[in-house]
């Protein structure tokens, strides 16, 4: 059943927002149980392929979504859990991917769609910026803020490489924290960072953008000293 999904979508007969047939229908077109057709649908669920919903009515059962950092984010937990790829080598990852795209920004390749981007970081840094902004808001505003400055190299691949990262070992960096003093004192320094990345981003300076964007996130995770 996966073959025949993805085979339909290379083929254009599925697209994004459609709906998939119910788990009968499923069941007979391939030759398969429905316990397996549930199954199917609950592996392209974990792929952030589809997104199920119960009830009845044209927005129940599984929809065509493709969102691919959930998938890659889901699988890298497991293996950094495992141990088997070492948080430090996910944190260097990030560092390439995030340097790259920052050097590799256009901002006049469409000047408009650049515009809203950087006014929505700035948005995000003015909400990072909030009195007494609990750790959890700060980290999801946080990744929200390196994504979209990394869709500014106009890579989709990159983008959700980057955010996959970043979720695969956000609760690792979280509980390496310990007490409200140390927090405070680290998110005062994140918070002076991301505004010299952003000031460096929106004068289309790459180079000093990487250079402050690798300081960053070495610097994060030195005082994280996540293992």
């Amino acid at each position: 059943m996966l073959k025949s999904v993805e085979a339909d979508l290379r083929a254009g007969r599925l697209k994004m927002g459609d709906q998939l047939p119910g788990e009968r229908s499923l069941a007979e077109m391939h030759g398969i149980s429905r316990a397996s057709v549930r199954d199917a649908i609950r592996i392209l669920d974990a792929m952030g392929m589809v997104r199920t919903s119960t009830g009845s009515g044209p927005n129940s059962g599984a929809v065509v979504i493709s969102n691919p950092a959930v998938g890659l984010s889901a699988t890298l937990r497991l293996h950094v859990a495992s141990r088997q790829l070492p948080v430090a080598d996910i944190v260097e990852s990030r560092v390439l991917l995030e340097t790259w795209a920052a050097e590799s920004a256009d901002l006049g390749a469409d000047p408009e769609r650049s515009a809203k981007v950087l006014e929505r970081t700035a948005e995000l840094l003015k909400a990072m910026d909030a009195p007494g902004l609990d750790r959890d808001a700060f980290h999801d505003l946080d990744a929200k803020f390196h994504v979209l400055l990394s869709s500014l190299a106009g890579n989709a691949v990159i983008e959700s490489m980057m955010e996959s990262l970043r979720l695969s070992i956000s609760d690792y960096v979280s509980e390496s924290i310990e007490g409200e003093e140390s927090w405070q004192e680290i998110s005062s320094v994140l918070r002076t960072q991301h505004h010299g990345i952003h000031e460096a981003v929106a004068a289309g300076d790459g180079k000093e953008a990487a250079r402050l964007l690798r300081e960053h996130i070495e610097w994060f995770y030195s005082e994280t000293q996540a293992k």
